[in-house]
């Protein structure tokens, strides 16, 4: 059933009416840009203190600071499912030392708004690919008896339709995880969204549902602790975090591959040799290995690459999302 309700950074979800009426706000607030000469450097969250990409930011923060020799200073500019923040990068010159932390319901959301206002691979300028977020395939250890891809595929071709999964919302990275499993399996199952990765995981412990798809940080603890039991790593190859666990990939799904990112964007048209400034100092930042640990103790992988692929991999995931989001029936609200 088409939902309307927007993915939003934190996992959540949002109306698409309350997203355009935030958008109207601060589409008429009065702009704060970064003056010619001001060596000042702003660093968006589009989310809430201690999300994802605002801890990534402000891991970021210090080692920006130093190799560049700017203040930096990181905004959490919430709203919108994220939109408020690209809002403020949007109106930024492109001379602007401006920026934005933002994952990848940047190529979600387009496919489930209707009104999405922008288009991402051109109203901004990928600087780099920042970290990406393992996903995990789990299930109820005391509910599924399951133990690897193939036997849960059988389970859930001998109770089409039976099984429950939850996410964090309609059209979240977690949820869509899950949709492209049960796709290339050719199998069913009911979906139920909560309201954030928290509810869903909670819900997933309790035996409310029987599996979902969780950030790998998220689900571990209770993987360790026998809770959940995880059938595959969501990730083309094997993850450094978790080696032991299989990937769907390799056991049997050839074309499954799903990955949380998290990249950084500058505002549409800024030069070369700026964009090639800041990635120059986040290569000596992610060089650090204290930054490298924190990033790790968030659950996070390093996976610096370059503008050029930083594009690539928006422009794929664009088309990849969409075409899902159109094969497993979610209509844009």
């Amino acid at each position: 059933m088409a939902s309307s309700l927007i993915a939003a950074p934190d996992g959540g979800a949002l109306t698409r009416r309350r997203a355009l009426a935030l958008l109207a706000a601060v589409g008429s607030a009065p702009a704060v840009a970064v003056a010619q000469g001001d060596q000042r450097v702003r660093l968006i969250a589009p989310s809430s203190p201690g999300s994802g990409t605002d801890l990534t930011a402000r891991t970021l923060q210090p080692g920006l600071s130093t190799t560049l020799g700017a203040p930096v200073v990181v905004e959490n500019i919430t709203g919108a499912s994220g939109l408020v923040g690209l809002q403020t990068l949007a109106r930024a010159a492109p001379t602007d030392m401006t920026f934005v932390v933002i994952t990848n319901n940047l190529v979600i959301t387009p496919g489930v708004m209707k009104a999405f206002p922008f288009d991402v691979t051109r109203d901004f300028t990928a600087v780099a690919m920042l970290v990406s977020i393992p996903m995990v395939l789990v299930v109820n250890a005391a509910r599924v008896p399951a133990k690897n891809a193939a036997e849960f595929i059988d389970l859930l071709k001998s109770k089409p339709g039976a099984l429950n999964f939850g996410s964090a919302g309609m059209g979240t990275v977690l949820h869509l995880a899950t949709e492209m499993f049960l796709d290339e399996a050719g199998v069913k199952a009911r979906h139920i969204p909560y309201q954030g990765p928290s509810p869903m995981a909670a819900a997933l412990i309790g035996g409310q549902i029987e599996f979902g798809t969780l950030s790998l940080s998220q689900a571990q603890p209770h993987l360790k602790s026998g809770a959940l039991r995880a059938i595959g790593a969501c990730t083309a190859k094997r993850t450094s975090v978790a080696p032991d666990i299989p990937t769907l990939a390799e056991q049997g799904l050839a074309n499954y591959a799903a990955e949380a990112w998290v990249t950084l964007l500058g505002p549409k048209g800024m030069d070369s040799g700026a964009v090639k400034k800041v990635h120059d100092a986040l290569v000596a930042t992610f060089s650090r290995p204290e930054i490298k640990n924190e990033l790790a103790n968030q659950g996070s992988v390093v996976n610096l690459g370059t503008p050029e692929e930083a594009r690539a991999i928006i422009s794929r995931d664009l088309l990849k999302y969409a075409a899902l989001i159109k094969k497993v029936g979610l209509e844009p609200q």
